[in-house]
């Protein structure tokens, strides 16, 4: 490594090969990533995963933060309107300390896992609304990784070569593209039974 740097083409060149692999190849490929990162995960939903991250059960909830639940209400605004954040605020100190000292809380897994528990002790009436921020929580990612999948797939099909292509043709697309694991349950006969109900063809399909 203390060696003198050779490039592709035999040029011999003033830098050693450590200095050619740790600068001029790790630090910019770590560069590419950090920033590959920076735009994949944005401050806002870096601080949106902190925020959700707090109602979840494990260690005897010992991630509760009651402050990060009131901004995570904020971010919400068509959901809670100013009358219900400050009923939030209330709800939240008496959702601790009732589930903190209830024994069937205690071994919970994931949010997942309380909101089920909620709905099965009808506890989620009593506080409607966290229940109604774990809904929203819940909801999310699953919100995101759809969305996700649709605009990865947008790459693959809406090309310089089809750019043309019609709206219904396109939404076709998308659906069996992203879709692949429920079209793999649907049979050949049927989508030819389901063409040949359209219209009238000059062959038989």
């Amino acid at each position: 490594m203390s060696e003198y740097y050779v490039t592709p083409r035999k040029r011999r060149t003033n830098k050693t090969n450590q200095h050619h692999f740790e600068v001029v190849i790790f630090n910019t490929i770590l560069d590419m990533q950090i920033q590959e990162f920076g735009d994949r995960f944005s401050e806002f939903g870096t601080e949106l995963m902190e925020n959700m991250a707090v109602l979840s059960p494990c260690d005897l909830f010992s991630s509760f933060d009651k402050a990060k639940l009131l901004k995570l209400s904020e971010i919400y605004k068509n959901d809670f309107d100013d009358s219900e954040k400050t009923q939030l605020n209330g709800q939240l100190d008496i959702y601790y300390h009732y589930l903190l000292h209830d024994e069937i809380f205690f071994k919970l897994k994931g949010i997942a896992d309380i909101s089920r528990l909620l709905v099965e002790t009808g506890k989620h009436l009593s506080f409607p609304l966290v229940y109604r921020l774990l809904k929203l929580i819940l909801v999310l990612p699953v919100a995101t990784a759809t969305v996700e999948r649709c605009f990865s797939a947008m790459k693959f099909l809406k090309t310089d070569l089809c750019n043309r292509i019609g709206d219904d043709f396109i939404n076709g697309a998308f659906i069996c593209s992203v879709e692949k694991e429920t079209l793999e349950n649907v049979k050949t006969e049927n989508v030819i039974i389901c063409f040949c109900k359209m219209k009238e063809r000059r062959c038989e399909l």
